[in-house]
């Protein structure tokens, strides 16, 4: 069994690495979608209130509330996937860390993806998911908003480290290198 969990600033690659993972049949438990499905659960939009309802969820119910609500889902995947790998996809602070490495042990690792801010503003502009991915100001903010969970301590002890500077296609045969050493038995931290 291998848990990897992604951590990277928004643009970073974090949806790419998601999506080879995928298409190598390596099922991906999404953080983020906890997040959005409790604000459709609150009766909120969840582009305009990611942030505030992630932030009330873990006030109200401890740092570590998004894994452990990721937690089945994971267990899922293992039990019923014909696999015994799981990407969690948006790791945002170490208590979260402590929470899989609890569940999962050894078996956990943390992949940080990482790009400078103009480039990650060149991507988030391109993609154009919402208002803010154009906005520099905003992005800004949404960084710090991250960096205030703890993302940087995750990034700091993270086991792997993908430089996403270059090409999609470079970025996407390193992140399918990562996942195949797992089918090979030779990850090594």
């Amino acid at each position: 069994m291998h848990i990897f969990g992604t951590v990277g600033l928004p643009g970073s690659g974090k949806g790419e690495f998601a999506d080879v993972a995928r298409n190598a049949g390596v099922p991906v438990v999404t953080m983020g979608d906890v997040i959005r499905q409790a604000c459709r659960d609150r009766g909120r939009d969840p582009a305009a209130a990611h942030g505030e309802v992630a932030k009330a969820i873990r006030d109200e119910h401890g740092p570590a509330a998004i894994a452990e609500r990721s937690l089945p889902h994971i267990r899922e995947h293992l039990a019923d996937d014909d696999t015994d790998t799981v990407v969690v996809d948006g790791l945002r602070s170490m208590v979260e860390v402590e929470a899989f490495t609890d569940a999962f042990g050894d078996g956990f690792s943390i992949v940080s993806i990482e790009a400078p801010f103009d480039l990650r503003a060149e991507r988030l502009g391109n993609r154009g998911r919402d208002g803010t991915d154009t906005d520099l100001e905003a992005l800004r903010r949404r960084d710090e908003r991250e960096l205030g969970f703890g993302m940087g301590d995750v990034m700091d002890v993270a086991d792997y480290r993908i430089e996403n500077t270059d090409s999609l296609d470079d970025f996407r045969v390193e992140a399918r290198k990562l996942l195949s050493q797992v089918e090979t038995n030779d990850l090594q931290h």
